[in-house]
This record gives C-alpha cells, structure tokens and sequence, in this order.
C-alpha cells in the first residue's frame, strides 16, 4: 500500500514559500510526492514534464492567477485540481468549480483537512479505473467511453472535466433512477454531503450546457425535488 501512495505525485502551486514548504513536508510525510511550483505562468511547462496525478493551486500567484491557469489547462489535463482560496464566498467556488477545478480548501489550511480532500480525489480515479465492468453507454446519439474517458453527442466530441465525466457516468449507468445527493456527493465528490456545499449542482448545470439540455427546463438530466437527480434515457435521440 505504501508504494500506492508514492506513485501519487501532487504539484503544489503557491507563492508563499513557507505554506508551500509546510505543505509539501506533511504531504510527504503521508507518502506522497509533491512538486513544488511558486508561478503562475510556469505551471502549464511543469504540468508537461510531470504528468501530476493531482493539482493543489492557489488561486493568487504571480505571473498568472490560478482562475485562468485552471480553465488554460482543462482541455489537456483530466486529473484532479483542488483549489486554495483565501476568500469564502459563493462567488470564488462557484467559478472556481465552473472553470472545471474539481474541489477547493479555504485559507488558512488545516493540513489533515488537505489531505482528506486529496485523498478522496485520488480515491474517485482509482476506484473508477478498477470498477470496468461496462466501459461503454450508449443512448440515441449519445455515446460515453469509460476506458478512454470520451464521450460523443450528435458525432462531436464533448469535452468534460475529469468530476463532469465521472458525474455523467454516474447517472448514465443508472439511467431512469433517482439519484439522491447523498449517494452522489459519496461516489463523485468523495465525502458525505453537508448540506451546503453546492459543488453538485454546478456540475450539474454545466453538464446540462455542455450535453445541450436546458437549466431552465431540462429534459435530460432532470432535477426531481426534495430527491436528487435523474437520467433521462429516451432523450438522447
């Protein structure tokens, strides 16, 4: 198990050299690599030359913030991006979460807090690349590919973030039943629903935007109230 965990490599993106160095020795102290990286405009080249498993990123850095480091690298890297924000309104997570960061931990950091947030991410992707059972859904003209992580609409290609996939997925192999958030947060996020956290229904309103339903009245992915959310399998066509 131990070397389970030293394969996992995390790029550690913050300015403050002393957060950084605090982080980086507890993280390894619980057997993960992490890779340091103090700018914002230097972390697309080390993001090439690592391949991290895991992104920590603070949102303010010099060169470049991490709202546009973010959505620069969503299109080429799937893997889990957890942002650091000292800021706790709506605001910031919510657009953190709609430019495809997968988690965030607010300012000052409680490092055991860190971890469990990291660790339920690295958690998801392994537990999803050893359950392979079914690696193909298809419905109408929708088609999503569990081994190579695509998924095509109408002939085009969508592109989703890593928790988008995982979200879809999710719904889609359990398509015509209510999923309640409970479950959801459990299975996609990697901890038990609070109660407040609205990663979830952000994901759901861009998944909605990128797979052509409609916020205001969907027909696809159906918002069923007071019980969770429901794939629709006879609207794809």
């Amino acid at each position: 198990m131990t070397e389970q965990k030293l394969v996992s490599k995390i790029l550690l993106v913050e300015d403050d050299r002393q957060l950084s160095e605090m982080i980086k020795d507890f993280l390894e102290s619980e057997g993960l690599h992490v890779i340091q990286e103090f700018r914002g405009d230097r972390v697309e080249k080390t993001v090439e030359k690592h391949s991290p498993d895991l992104i920590i990123l603070d949102l303010m850095l010099p060169g470049k913030d991490g709202f546009t480091i973010c959505r620069d690298l969503r299109p080429e890297h799937t893997g889990p991006i957890l942002m650091l924000t000292a800021k706790s309104t709506d605001f910031d997570q919510v657009l953190g979460l709609e430019i495809g960061a997968d988690d965030y931990v607010i300012k000052p950091v409680e490092p055991r807090v860190l971890l469990a947030r990291i660790n339920a991410l690295l958690r998801r992707g392994q537990l999803a690349d050893q359950n392979k059972e079914i690696n193909e859904i298809s419905y109408g003209n929708l088609t999503i590919n569990r081994n190579s992580r695509q998924v095509v609409l109408d002939s085009k290609e969508v592109e989703l973030t890593s928790q988008e996939f995982d979200l879809l997925w999710l719904l889609a192999s359990r398509a015509g039943e209510v999923q309640n958030r409970d479950y959801i947060y459990k299975a996609v996020v990697g901890r038990d629903y609070d109660g407040l956290d609205r990663s979830v229904d952000v994901r759901i309103s861009r998944l909605r935007k990128k797979m052509l339903d409609s916020n205001d009245v969907p027909f696809r992915i159906k918002t069923i109230w007071g019980q969770g959310y429901l794939f629709v399998p006879d609207a794809w066509e």
